[in-house]
């Protein structure tokens, strides 16, 4: 199996993705996961001579790549500006130079007011320079996907003159993004055929959303190098992102990379995390959705000698697969969710839950595997016979310059209660109020409050459906329970209602272990 090679450039490429800019320890961060935990072969870091800070950030991570034997593959964008940028590189500890040249005729007379004799003896003068001070360098022709297309004869006049000169790699960027699959693999085949010593690597950007279909003909041509981005992230529409180049070149074209793609979904979400830029439910191998079956033929195909599986196994990038709750569900799905928590249902009671599943995905209610023990006793009991607490009435109010009051009246076990708080706001004043009742007056305890989320559709109206999620601790059991409403505050209280419920049952399992 022929092996590629994987340039990872998150931190130069990758930063320049509108919005996006990481803290020095974020840099730093993210280079050790992409050396030591996804085993990447090399990383492009920064710009050289961007600002101080990026200098600073630059050293921090030459300095720790450097005391883990990683420098070589550590690699910084440079320029053509008479050695200030090899200065600058070397300065930060750096020792690799990625020096941008132009590798189109319109770049190179236009931007640069040059003529390709005039840019080649720059580009000589500046590896000269680079291999005085101690680094190695690699050239990247940007522009090169319209060298190609409108000017091939600059590009080979370049390559020619370049191709002795102490060079580890010619980079070659489809920098507009402009090439798809076919000329791709053409652009690609042509170089290698013309110049087999020489060591190509192929740089995507995904304008028309080719980017990875146009890595998979670049390696199918014979490139040895591909560069990509966590996440896709990049300029304009981005780069080829790490995760679905990774699952072409070994399930498509079976060649081998040095990655671990255990480790893609964890640093996927650090990235994540440190970009601010969500990745998308639905992209390939790391979106939320992207392992959940929805329908129920599927999950039904899945228990019947896994008809509904490709190659691409969650296992395989630390991953699970789901089976989706909503009004697609059959009973395969919920069966599959039912076995995961270790429940067991007759016929009967399946179409019960089912039929209450589908309902709620009618309404557009989010169901999880969480939800089923609350939404199994709901529904094999809706006479209420096991619901032993109920809202009775409940009024919260809010003015300017006084602290919200919530007044709530509860049946618990048939008693009724009712109490008056107040809080920092129209929810605190609701579960104050709560405490009080379990404090004061059923001397019992009351589950500490873990963590609280809200998730409002992207883009919905002010009527838009509101989803609550709270997490919860009692005697250390940890579990969420979720309110849907149009009110945020009425949803958090459905929540709240239903975690009192589920604490019943919680002492009743504890009473019947004891």
């Amino acid at each position: 199996m022929r092996q590629i090679e994987i340039l990872d450039t998150t931190l130069r490429d990758g930063e320049q993705t509108s919005g996006v800019s990481f803290a020095a320890q974020e840099k730093l961060s993210i280079a050790r996961l992409l050396l030591e935990e996804l085993r990447v072969d090399r990383i492009e870091i920064a710009s050289a001579r961007v600002s101080e800070g990026e200098f600073e950030a630059v050293k921090r991570v030459c300095e720790w790549a450097g005391k883990r034997g990683h420098l070589n593959k550590v690699e910084i964008l440079g320029f053509l500006d008479n050695g200030i940028s090899i200065q600058w590189i070397k300065k930060a500890g750096g020792k690799v130079a990625n020096l941008l040249c132009k590798g189109s005729l319109k770049h190179c007379t236009q931007q640069l007011r040059k003529s390709p004799e005039e840019h080649i003896e720059a580009i000589r003068k500046e590896i000269s320079f680079a291999k005085t001070n101690g680094l190695q360098v690699n050239i990247y022709l940007e522009d090169w996907s319209n060298g190609m297309s409108h000017s091939p004869e600059f590009v080979f006049q370049l390559v020619n003159a370049l191709k002795n000169e102490p060079i580890e790699r010619i980079m070659l960027p489809d920098t507009l993004g402009i090439l798809n699959p076919y000329s791709s693999y053409d652009y690609c085949k042509s170089m290698i055929n013309r110049y087999p010593e020489i060591r190509f690597d192929f740089h995507a950007h995904n304008d028309y959303d080719l980017a990875v279909a146009n890595v998979y003909s670049a390696a199918k041509a014979g490139i040895q190098g591909i560069h990509c981005t966590i996440n896709g992230l990049g300029e304009r529409a981005g780069n080829a992102p790490l995760s679905s180049i990774l699952a072409v070149l070994h399930d498509q074209l079976q060649t081998k990379t040095n990655i671990d793609e255990r480790k893609v979904n964890q640093v996927s979400r650090v990235v994540e995390s440190y970009s601010g830029v969500r990745i998308p439910a639905n992209k390939p191998v790391i979106g939320e959705h992207v392992f959940t079956q929805c329908a129920g033929v599927h999950a039904d195909g899945d228990s019947k000698n896994n008809l509904y599986f490709n190659d691409l196994l969650p296992e395989r990038f630390g991953r699970t697969r789901e089976y989706a709750l909503g009004k697609t569900s059959g009973k395969a799905n919920i069966k599959k969710n039912l076995e995961a928590l270790g429940i067991e249902l007759d016929e009967t009671s399946m179409k019960k839950v089912t039929e209450r599943i589908i309902a709620l995905g009618d309404k557009k209610e989010q169901v999880t595997q969480d939800d089923l023990p609350y939404i199994i006793s709901d529904v094999l009991n809706h006479d209420s016979e096991d619901q032993k607490i109920h809202l009775l009435n409940y009024s919260l109010s809010l003015a300017q310059g006084l602290h919200p009051v919530a007044v709530i009246k509860i049946k618990i076990h048939g008693e009724q209660y009712e109490e008056t708080a107040t809080g920092d706001g129209q929810y605190d004043a609701f579960v104050k109020a709560l405490r009080k009742i379990y404090k004061y007056q059923l001397k019992k305890t009351f589950p500490i409050l873990i963590n609280y989320t809200v998730d409002i559709p992207p883009g919905g109206r002010t009527d838009a459906f509101v989803q609550t999620v709270i997490t919860w601790n009692f005697k250390g059991h940890t579990f969420k329970t979720r309110g849907l409403d149009a009110d945020q505050t009425e949803a958090a209280i459905q929540a709240t209602i239903k975690m009192l419920n589920q604490i019943e049952k919680i002492q009743d399992n504890i009473s019947e272990t004891v």
